[in-house]
């Protein structure tokens, strides 16, 4: 299996540092306002990542955050957290706001054939995690205090900026529009850690730290969350190329200051989606949500299969003409399926070809479009009987997953994995975490989430206790 490293901007074999367990960390979303399509094209491909390594005969243990604290509104350290930018804006709390973003999150993801995460968690159930690693860093002088605030010295590291070769006269304040300079930075590219001090009096979510009552910065929520469940290493990070510069930068600078050693080997980032006018962006106002383009009488595998057709590296351009020729494909490929008669035997040497290509395309960094001609090769081949083509549909729409062998109907109408525990019985289990995490028992805890997981419940820790919400 290759993939390109966005570190070395090379295609690789990939190799996992313990062959028994590929770990795997993928940004997650910021639950201020719905999640739009050009973000869920980022989860879909990572999903495409996951299944191909599972297809590939690995074990997979993926992480994902959820922030629900700490991401302001540029990238200067200043401005307004996104959190309370939200809660502002729809009179709400913060809690309410992050509970019902989070849980629309998932559920674009499960109308889309996204695999959960092994583990979801959400940046305010780490506090502890994030003032242990910034004590650390300041003890190895990676970090220092200024204005009330904690920033980490991006002066100490060797090289700062790994993505793109950026010159360090060019980092800082002219990345990006609107950001501006934060006069208590050694260096205009160091970035914060915590913050005690904020233009903003009412921040709604604060805690107590050595450095005083605050709260953490966006960039070491990821680290800390990757180390708790990760260990000290990280086989494969995932985001979308808008969080090469300046958050992952970030985290890799963090985290090997931290560690002292290398981090993460491989880092793969998904190309933006793109209307005619440019990036499909939150900030602007405008954005096309899934279930807007399900309104619009589109289907969430049509959705999917428009990204499939093409490669993940390559910004994707979304119109309504082009979709609507994505979906006409799609509809083919269907009714070619819909055809075939569960007929004949399956013819082993045929299937075993067809699956060998299959996986030399998917293999290949990904190759998704490559992967369904593949498919459409197979499904035109007159020498094959039914039984095997049905056969090769099973097989590649276990990475594919677009519901090949339902009907649009079934389609849409698609239930997800439900539970029989009443709400008595998980907030039992609720209950049984707590206890656990006050004896310090994490492995415990860890498994009655995982366990609530694989039963569809999601848990939501939020500093008035812990929730829960059923997918």
């Amino acid at each position: 299996m290759k993939l390109f490293n966005s570190l070395t901007r090379t295609v690789e074999k990939f190799v996992p540092k313990d062959k028994n367990e590929v770990k795997v960390y993928t940004c997650g979303p910021t639950v201020y306002n719905f999640a739009h399509i050009g973000n869920l094209r980022t989860y879909l491909m990572e999903d495409i990542l996951i299944k191909t390594l599972k297809y590939n005969g690995y074990k997979v243990k993926r992480v994902m955050n959820i922030t629900d604290v700490g991401h302001l509104s540029n990238d200067s350290d200043d401005g307004e957290d996104k959190m309370l930018k939200g809660a502002k804006r729809e009179n709400k709390s913060v809690e309410e706001i992050a509970l019902f973003y989070t849980d629309a999150f998932f559920k674009d993801l499960k109308d889309l054939n996204v695999l959960m995460p092994d583990v979801i968690e959400p940046a305010t159930h780490c506090i502890d995690s994030f003032i242990k690693v910034i004590s650390g860093l300041i003890e190895k002088d990676f970090a220092y205090l200024s204005g009330g605030n904690v920033y980490f010295d991006t002066s100490k590291v060797d090289k700062y900026h790994i993505f793109y070769n950026f010159k360090q006269e060019d980092l800082g304040v002219a990345v990006r529009e609107s950001v501006t300079d934060d006069e208590n930075k050694k260096n205009k590219n160091d970035f914060a850690l915590w913050f005690t001090n904020s233009k903003f009096e009412h921040q709604a979510l604060v805690w107590d730290s050595p450095w005083g009552v605050g709260y953490p910065g966006w960039h070491i929520e990821c680290s800390c969350i990757a180390m708790k469940h990760l260990g000290d290493y990280v086989d494969i990070h995932c985001g979308g190329i808008d969080n090469a510069f300046p958050h992952h930068t970030n985290e890799i600078a963090q985290s090997e200051a931290y560690l002292g050693h290398e981090w993460c080997h491989t880092w793969m980032h998904v190309m933006h989606l793109q209307t005619q006018s440019g990036k499909m962006s939150k900030s602007s106002g405008e954005f096309l949500t899934l279930t807007v383009f399900k309104q619009k009488g589109y289907t969430p595998m049509q959705y999917r299969y428009f990204c499939l057709e093409s490669h993940y590296r390559k910004p994707l351009i979304f119109s309504y003409q082009i979709i609507d020729n994505s979906v006409n494909s799609y509809k083919k490929l269907l009714q070619r399926i819909s055809n075939l008669k569960f007929e004949g035997e399956i013819q082993k040497e045929s299937f075993k070809a067809y699956k060998t290509k299959f996986k030399d395309a998917i293999n290949n960094d990904l190759k998704t479009s490559l992967a369904l001609k593949v498919l459409f090769d197979a499904l035109k081949d007159g020498s094959i009987s039914d039984k095997t083509k049905l056969a090769i549909v099973k097989d590649f729409d276990s990475v594919l997953s677009l519901d090949l062998l339902s009907n649009e109907e079934e389609n849409v109408k698609k239930s997800y994995g439900t539970t029989s525990l009443s709400d008595e019985e998980i907030l039992k289990q609720i209950g049984e975490r707590q206890t656990a995490k006050k004896n310090k028992d994490y492995a415990q805890a860890d498994s009655i989430r995982n366990a609530l997981s694989s039963e569809g419940i999601i848990l939501i820790d939020t500093p008035n206790g812990t929730i829960f919400t059923r997918n």
